[in-house]
This record gives structure tokens, sequence and C-alpha cells, in this order.
């Protein structure tokens, strides 16, 4: 949920022609590991869980990717996607 907030409030610093690619697939991917953790969380049988964590882990590493190449691109500088990636 950290993650989540602080990668929000990063995102609004990338370029408006952004709006419906970078930033809105790591708003997605983000928000999306901590609901996929509930949601497993919610299921009644461990190898739900387990399921559901992977799935969250997956759009973490999706996120990262997105931040690294948010760098390339020079959207972001180092010193604000390094305290994301440390989260991640």
């Amino acid at each position: 949920m950290e993650l989540a907030q602080a990668l929000y409030v990063t995102s609004e610093r990338l370029p408006e022609v952004e709006k419906f690619g970078l930033t809105a697939q790591l708003k997605r991917g983000v928000v999306s590991v901590p609901s996929n953790i509930a949601e497993g969380r919610g299921r009644q049988s461990t190898g739900d869980y387990r399921h559901h964590l992977s799935i969250g882990r997956r759009s973490l590493l999706e996120v990262e990717t997105q931040l690294l190449l948010c760098e390339r691109l020079g959207y972001l500088k180092h010193d604000e996607t390094a305290p994301l990636l440390d989260e991640v």
C-alpha cells in the first residue's frame, strides 16, 4: 500500500503524453499488488493464497521494469526511482 501511494504521487511527474501509457500502466500494476494479496488472503485455501501472491509478484516485477524504463527515457531521475525500486 505504501509503494502504491508513493508511486501514484511520483507518476504525476510523468509527461502528459504518457497519461494513457506508462502512467496508467504503472498505476494498474502497483494497485494489483496489494489487491491480489488481499484477494488471496480472503480465499479459503493456502493454494489459492499462494497463487494470488504469485500474481502480485508478477505485477511487482512489471512495475519495476516500467520504473526502469521511465528512468531510461528521462521521465524520472534516479533519485526519484531509487526509493521506489528499493520498496519493490
